[in-house]
């Protein structure tokens, strides 16, 4: 079964990318929530993914055993779903004030702190 996930996981993180590298930013967005799904699928992933064995300290033992699933990973994932998820509403709600604002959504055309008429800066020297 691992495996299977650590192929998953692979695809998560290059569709990210692919879509964080995009100058739109609905795609950008995107992106950033796969990521946040690929990251979260690693830690499941790495957590030991076993059905057979709770991650449950059984009575008259002082640790768990050492084929049941580690309960660290999973607090962590529920932690990092909530705090993605107030990321990508963060998000959302940044990007459509750009939208109202610029009238755009491409990353190329959000330049008004940036105007065309003014010279680049040297690339070099």
């Amino acid at each position: 079964m691992e495996p299977v996930l650590a192929i998953l996981v692979g695809l998560f993180f290059a569709a990210a990318l692919y879509l964080m590298l995009s100058k739109v930013t609905i795609r950008l967005m995107l992106g950033i929530a796969i990521l946040g799904n690929a990251v979260n699928l690693l830690l499941f992933t790495a957590g030991r993914v076993t059905r057979e064995v709770p991650p449950i300290i059984p009575a008259g033992m002082d640790t768990l055993p050492s084929d049941a699933a580690n309960p660290l990973p999973q607090a962590l994932i529920l932690t990092a779903i909530v705090i993605s998820f107030s990321l990508l509403a963060f998000l959302l709600v940044l990007t459509y004030r750009a939208y109202q604002t610029l009238k755009t959504d491409n990353t190329d055309q959000m330049r008004t702190a940036e105007p065309r008429e003014r010279p680049l800066p040297p690339m070099g020297y």
